[in-house]
Parts: structure tokens; C-alpha cells; sequence
């Protein structure tokens, strides 16, 4: 057909009304702002873009709508009929009537968006409840060491932060490798760091039941620690133990420093705490601490051997050298009645460990009994007894190391141990200023320094004795 007729056919057919139908895709309606289009024939599991069109539009945010427009580019016809490329999405072209859509004319407050700034910390509540119902279900619960408990063994750990739990079943579960540090099983000595994870398994419940105590009783207690004590702030505390009075309990011990110490419990449920032991015969200044970081610190302070302690005893004989060092290995053996004591031990053997003792000798009398002043620098058990009976001069009334046979007792001694701590000196836990405490005689030693004329004035040698 010619071009000439082409063009007079077309122009009859606009005058009679008989020109051809727009296509397809020009004559759909105009799609929603931010819908995606596909063409006709395009079948992606999806509606169709003319049933979403009749969908009723839900209510949207502008933020919303703000971010569905940037994501949609302009339309361009690729073709009438032209199915558009799968790869790639085909262009929007932006309605005329847009600006009178329902989502932008009239959008609907989404409570989301202006709620979403104090989401955060209903969430992180949410979270901590969710972790203490998981504690609740299961008994497991997992501690997180502060920087006031570094450097606490695992077992003195649990007993700070379990207080009514029983020792003994603290000490059963470390042994039984029940507790995790870090994920990794934890022993009986191992020191802890701050920020580590302390994993404690499921406690029993009737263990970690408070005494029950009277008042009267725990007013009696304090009493008394308030009358033996020498000093006292609000970290620390220095106590004039009885010679007796046992500092831990034990296999038949009811009474003894550590339950006496339950009387001062304070509104959190925290008591003072021991950070060094003595013997229970042995009598003299015993350092408490009031608070978690003097008792860390203070712990420290002893195991570097920061501490200075001077010592007093009544031995058996006078020393041929009035100033010595004794060193030795110690090592514990166990005795046919049960009751454990420490002999003199060669440098590897099982158990041995080093201990030095520094002495000096204050007075004598007639070649018989004689003063020394001691300065143990290291704290191994029972560590002056064993080494002044290791020297030949064993403490008057020492029931363990006293073995001088056809000895008799002078009269008006009693038999009972003759040994005082008698001063100790430590550096503030939290001033670093020296606290330095004397403790008196024991009615028992007054008694005897009396019956000799011992006169607790005279220079103390041991003073002048080396640190290490």
C-alpha cells in the first residue's frame, strides 16, 4: 500500500470515529506511588498490577512513603505488549494524580515509628527478665567478678557473695569441678580477675538459709568483739584473740571468731571477714577486714608479705646464738589421733614448702627459759612453733611440738602455749598509710613475765631483723 493512501485512510477514519483503540498498557489505570510494575504476561506469583490497584491502600507513615518513592525510579514504555526484562525492573512513571493519593494526603501516624526512641530500654528489661526467668528455671547463674573481688580465691568468692551458704558445700562443688571460670573448670586455690565469668551451678536452697539467731545472743557477740578490739574504721579491723578461742570453726568448734562475726552483719547481708589466720592456742592481733576491697587488698598484702609481724614466745633453754635465721622446708603429716602438725621436710618433697624465721633474744632466766622476739616472713602453718622446736628451743606449753623429754614446768607457770602476736603493721587498704597495732600480754604470760621479771619495756632486737 502506498504512503499516500496510509495517509488519507487514517484521516477518514478520525473524521467517521473509527480510529483504532489505544493500547493496552496506555488505557490501564494509574497505579499507586511506590508499587512495583510488571508487564501484562509477566507472571511472577504475584497479583496483578490492576487488583492491587482496587486493594484498598493501608495507612502508611511518611517516613514510609518518603522511602518507598525514593526506591521507585521513572516509568519508560519499553514497547506496548513488551514483557520487561526479569533482570531488571521496569521504570515507574509518576502518576499525574499522585499528589492526591490517600497515602500522602491523608497518612496515617504509624505508632511505630514515633514510639521506636524508647524501645531500647524495654528491650534490654525485657532481656534481663528473660535471663532471671532462665536463673529461676534452671538454678544455673553466672557472676561476674567486680574489681573489689580480684585477686579473691574461687572459695572466699562464693562465701562473700553466699553468705548463708554452707562452707562445706561451697568447697563440694569447686571440688567436683561443678563451677566454671570463664567456661573453664575452676580449682579450689585459683585466684579470680575482675570482669571474669563465674558460672555457679544450681545452689541447695536449705544450705543458703540464714541461722536463725537470737538477739540477745548477737548482742553478747558484739559485745565481746567490741571489747577485744584494739583498732577499728570502716574498712578494717584488728581483734585481741583470747588464747582459746579457735579463729574458723571445725570438728567439734561451736565458738569461734567467725561466727562470732555474724553478729556484725550489716543491712546488705555482708559480714566482716577473716584475711589471715592464727592458732587457736596462740593469742595476739587478728586483722579483719569490714568491706569486699579491704578484704581483697588486704589479702594481697599478706600473701606479697607486705605485712610485718613480730611474734612472742616462752621457750624451753636459752640459744647459744642470740640472733638467727631459721630456714627450713615444712611439710604437713598427718597423726594417728587425726590431729594434723608439720615437721621439718626436705626441698622436694610432696607437700614441703619454704618457710624462713627470723629470732632474737629479749631476757632469760637462769639458763632455764629464755624470751625470743620472732618475725616469721613467710606464713606457713604452725611455722614458729615447728621451727623453734627444730632449734631445740620448743614454746612452754605446746602440746604438739614440745619434746624435751624430763623436762619439768617451773612453778607457777601454767601449761598452757606460751605465744603472742604480739604486733603486726599493714598498710591501709585504701589510704596505703601504715595501721600499726600492739596487743597485750594473755592473763596467762602477764602472769608468767610477772613470775620472772620479765619487763615488757626492754628494746625489741627483732626490730632491727631483715624483711626477707
Amino acid at each position: 500500500m502506498k504512503s499516500g493512501d496510509l495517509r488519507s485512510r487514517s484521516a477518514s477514519a478520525a473524521k467517521t470515529g473509527t480510529a483504532p483503540r489505544p493500547s493496552a498498557a496506555k488505557a490501564r489505570p494509574a497505579r499507586h506511588e511506590g508499587e512495583s510494575a510488571f508487564g501484562r504476561g509477566y507472571d511472577d506469583g504475584l497479583e496483578s498490577a490492576q487488583r492491587r490497584a482496587e486493594r484498598p491502600t493501608p495507612s502508611r507513615s511518611p517516613a514510609t512513603a518518603r522511602t518507598e518513592r525514593a526506591s521507585d525510579s521513572p516509568r519508560g514504555d519499553s514497547g506496548a505488549g513488551k514483557a520487561p526484562s526479569r533482570r531488571a525492573k521496569p521504570p515507574l512513571t509518576k502518576p499525574p494524580s499522585a499528589k492526591s493519593s490517600p497515602a500522602k494526603s491523608s497518612p496515617a501516624k504509624s505508632p511505630s515509628a514515633k514510639s521506636s526512641p524508647a524501645a531500647a530500654p524495654v528491650s534490654q528489661k525485657q532481656k534481663q527478665k528473660a535471663a532471671a526467668t532462665e536463673t529461676l528455671a534452671t538454678g544455673v547463674q553466672t557472676l561476674v567478678v567486680t574489681p573489689d573481688e580480684a585477686d579473691m580465691r574461687v572459695d572466699r568468692f562464693l562465701v562473700a557473695r553466699f553468705p548463708q551458704l554452707a562452707f562445706t558445700h561451697i568447697q563440694r562443688i569447686v571440688r567436683k569441678g561443678e563451677l566454671r571460670i570463664d567456661g573453664k573448670r575452676a580449682k579450689p586455690n585459683e585466684r579470680l580477675a575482675s570482669g571474669q565469668s563465674v558460672r555457679i551451678p544450681p545452689l541447695k536452697l536449705e544450705e543458703r538459709r540464714a541461722p536463725v539467731r537470737a538477739a540477745g545472743r548477737d548482742q553478747e557477740d558484739a559485745e565481746f568483739l567490741k571489747s577485744i578490739t584494739l583498732y577499728e574504721d570502716s574498712d578494717v579491723m584488728v581483734l585481741n584473740k583470747p588464747m582459746g578461742l579457735a579463729v574458723q570453726g571445725g570438728s567439734g568448734t561451736t565458738r569461734h571468731v567467725d561466727g562470732l562475726l555474724e553478729a556484725l552483719r550489716d543491712a546488705d547481708g555482708q559480714k566482716p571477714r577473716l584475711v589471715h589466720r592464727l592458732d587457736k592456742d596462740t593469742a595476739g592481733c587478728l586483722v579483719i577486714a569490714k568491706t569486699r576491697l579491704a578484704a581483697a587488698t588486704l589479702a594481697k598484702t599478706f600473701r606479697s608479705r607486705s605485712a610485718r609481724k613480730i611474734y612472742w614466745a616462752l621457750v624451753a633453754g636459752v640459744p647459744r646464738v642470740k640472733q638467727g635465721r631459721i630456714s627450713t622446708y615444712l611439710a604437713k603429716e598427718e597423726a594417728l589421733d587425726g590431729d594434723a602438725r608439720m615437721r621439718v621436710a626436705r626441698h622436694g618433697d610432696d607437700g614441703a614448702s619454704h618457710a624462713v624465721t627470723y629470732y632474737a633474744l629479749v631476757d632469760t632466766m637462769a639458763q632455764k627459759l629464755a624470751w625470743l622476739s620472732l618475725k616469721p616472713v613467710t606464713g606457713r602453718t604452725h611455722q614458729l612453733r615447728a621451727h623453734t622446736a627444730h632449734i631445740g628451743h620448743p614454746i612452754v606449753g605446746d602440746p604438739k611440738y614440745f619434746d624435751i623429754e624430763n623436762w619439768e614446768l617451773p612453778g607457777g607457770i601454767q601449761k598452757k602455749l606460751h605465744l603472742l602476736a604480739r604486733r603486726i603493721v599493714i598498710p591501709h587498704p585504701r589510704t596505703g598509710k601504715p595501721i600499726d597495732v600492739t596487743a597485750p600480754l594473755p592473763p596467762h604470760m602477764q602472769q608468767t613475765w610477772n613470775l620472772l621479771g620479765f619487763d615488757t619495756s626492754l628494746y625489741d632486737p627483732i626490730v632491727e631483723a631483715p624483711e626477707e
